[in-house]
C-alpha cells in the first residue's frame, strides 16, 4: 500500500537553510507513510523532535477542525513539551494514527513520566487531520496506527538535515488545493546571517522576453537584531477549499513572497493554457457535494521560546497561510498549525521575537507554494486532479518547451510569442525544421502602432498576434535588436 515518494525538491534560494525545509531546524525529523493504489489515496506525516521533546503551541482557525491533544498546548495548562506531531489524512478516523506513534515513543521511553519506572511514560502526541475520504476510490480506506508507526520509523531513519520528499506523499497523498492537486511543502530561512542582496542572486536560466510578469516583491533580508543565527522553518500540507492561484493570470498567490532566486523561474502561463484551465483552479461555486478540506502544518525554530510564544508563532503562521490560499479558514476547512521550539537558553528580546514571527509567516507561505509546485497529477475513481505545473507547463521556464505546433522549433519560439524579423526576409536556420512561410505584418491587423522604415520590414506569425506585439526587430547591418 505504500506509494512512491516524490523526489521533487525545491531549489535552494539565497537566505534559506541548507535543505530549505523543516530539517534545517536542528533535531527535527520528518517521516511519511504513503498509502496509494487499490482504492487508497491517503497517508500520514510525522514530525519528531529531539529525545527530550520540544516546547509546543497550536492555533486552530478552520471552521471544521479535527484535532487531538490541542487543549494540552494551551499556555494555561501543565505540559510544555511534545514528543511528536502527527499530520494525517482520513478525517477524524485518521486521528487514530497517533496511537501508532505513541507506541513507538513509549518503546523509546519518551514522554511524560508518570511512575517510578522509566518505562512508565505517556508520550505527548498532538495531531491534526485533513479530509481525503474516498478520494482513492474506497471510502473506508484511512490511515490507522500501523500507518502512524510506519511514518515514525521513516522519520527516525531520515538523515538529519537532509531534504525529505515533498508533494503527494504522506499526509499530502490525497490532498487537493482548490481544484488542483495539493500535497506537502516545506521552506526555511536563517536569520542573523550576512545580509542578502537580491542583486547577488543569479538570474533565472531562461528569461523569455515576451512574457510580461508583474513585479513580485522580495522580502527584505537584512540582518535582524539577533544575538546568533536563528533558523525558522515550516511544513504545510495543503488540502484547501480555497484557491492557491489566480485563475485569471495563473500566478500562484504566494509566489511573490519567495526568497531571491526561489520562484524566479515561474512566469505567467500562456493564454492558451489559461483558457484551457478555466474552472479547474478553484472549486466551482455551489458544487456538489460541499467541499471538505483542511490545510495543516508545523512551524518550528531553534530559538528558545515559551509555550505562550509558541502559540503566537503558530498564530502568525496562519497569516502566511492566508497569503497563499484564498480564502483560508473557511467553514469547509479545519486549518490548524502547530509550533515547535527546540532551543535551550535565554529567550529572544522583543525585536528578536518579532523577526522570528515575521519569518514564520513568510516560511509558511513559501511552504504552501512548494507543496503546489511539488505535486503531480493524480487519477483515481475515473477522475484526474491536475497538478499546477501539469495544467500550466509554460509557467515553468526550467522545462524544455514541448512543441504543440507541426513545426517543432517554430512552435517552441511561438510559445514565447517571439519572432525574429530579419531585414525583410524571415529565415529560420533551425536544425531538423521544415521550411515555413511567414506573412508580412503589414498585411495583418495590429493593435499597436506599426513602425515604418525604408529598409526594415516586419514579419510576424499569426499566433504572435494573439498576445501583445512582442517581436524582436533586427536593424539592417546590425547584430542587435529591440523588443516591440
Amino acid at each position: 500500500m505504500t506509494g512512491q515518494a516524490s523526489s521533487s525538491l525545491p531549489t535552494r534560494p539565497a537566505g534559506c537553510g541548507p535543505a530549505n525545509c523543516l530539517h534545517d531546524v536542528a533535531g527535527l525529523r520528518v517521516g511519511h507513510a504513503t498509502l496509494a493504489g487499490d482504492g487508497w489515496l491517503t497517508g500520514v506525516t510525522v514530525v519528531v523532535p529531539p529525545a527530550d521533546g520540544a516546547v509546543g503551541g497550536v492555533d486552530v482557525r478552520g471552521g471544521g477542525p479535527g484535532t487531538r491533544e490541542t487543549d494540552l498546548l494551551d499556555p494555561r495548562n501543565a505540559v510544555e513539551r511534545v514528543n511528536a506531531i502527527v499530520l494525517g489524512g482520513g478525517s477524524a478516523y485518521g486521528l487514530n494514527a497517533a496511537h501508532g506513534v505513541m507506541t513507538r515513543l513509549a518503546a523509546l521511553r519518551r514522554g511524560v513520566r508518570v511512575g517510578s519506572d522509566e518505562s512508565q511514560v505517556v508520550p505527548i502526541v498532538p495531531a491534526a487531520i485533513l479530509y481525503d475520504l474516498g478520494r482513492g476510490g474506497v471510502f473506508g480506506n484511512y490511515p490507522g496506527p500501523d500507518a502512524g508507526a510506519m511514518a515514525f520509523d521513516d522519520a527516525m531513519a531520515a538523515a538529519p538535515g537532509a531534504p525529505f520528499p515533498l508533494g503527494g506523499v504522506g499526509a499530502g497523498t490525497g490532498a487537493l488545493a482548490g481544484g488542483l492537486k495539493g500535497g506537502v511543502g516545506s521552506a526555511s530561512v536563517v536569520l542573523g546571517g550576512p545580509a542578502v542582496s537580491p542583486s547577488a542572486v543569479p538570474p533565472p536560466a531562461v528569461s523569455p522576453p515576451a512574457l510580461s510578469q508583474p513585479a513580485l516583491s522580495q522580502p527584505a533580508l537584512g540582518k535582524p537584531a539577533l544575538g546568533k543565527p536563528v533558523t525558522v522553518a515550516a511544513l504545510a500540507v495543503v488540502n484547501s477549499a480555497g484557491a492557491v492561484a489566480d485563475e485569471r493570470s495563473g500566478i500562484l498567490h504566494g509566489a511573490r513572497f519567495g526568497l531571491p532566486g526561489e520562484f524566479d523561474w515561474l512566469v505567467p502561463p500562456s493564454p492558451e493554457e489559461l483558457l484551457a484551465g478555466v474552472g479547474r483552479v478553484a472549486l466551482p461555486a455551489g458544487g456538489e457535494p460541499d467541499p471538505l478540506n483542511t490545510t495543516i502544518g508545523v512551524v518550528a525554530t531553534d530559538a528558545s521560546l515559551t509555550k505562550a510564544q509558541c502559540a503566537k508563532l503558530a498564530g502568525v503562521a496562519h497569516d502566511g497561510m492566508a497569503r497563499a490560499i484564498r480564502p483560508a479558514h473557511s467553514m469547509f476547512d479545519g486549518d490548524t498549525v502547530f509550533a515547535l521550539a527546540t532551543g535551550d537558553g535565554p529567550g529572544p528580546a522583543p525585536l528578536e521575537l518579532h523577526a522570528i514571527l515575521t519569518a514564520a509567516a513568510d516560511c509558511f507561505t513559501r511552504a504552501v507554494v512548494h507543496a503546489v509546485l511539488s505535486a503531480t497529477s493524480v487519477t483515481a475513481k475515473d477522475r484526474t486532479w491536475p497538478a499546477y505545473l501539469d495544467l500550466y507547463p509554460s509557467a515553468d521556464t526550467r522545462r524544455l518547451r514541448v512543441p504543440r505546433s507541426p513545426l517543432p522549433a517554430i512552435g517552441a519560439l511561438m510559445d514565447y510569442g517571439t519572432l525574429f524579423r530579419l531585414d525583410g526576409l524571415a529565415l529560420c536556420w533551425l536544425a531538423l525544421c521544415r521550411p515555413t512561410t511567414w506573412m508580412p505584418a503589414t498585411r495583418l491587423p495590429w493593435r499597436g502602432r506599426r513602425r515604418s522604415s525604408p529598409r526594415r520590414r516586419s514579419w510576424c506569425s499569426p499566433r504572435a498576434l494573439t498576445s501583445a506585439s512582442n517581436c524582436w526587430t533586427m536593424r539592417p547591418g546590425s547584430s542587435t535588436g529591440s523588443l516591440t
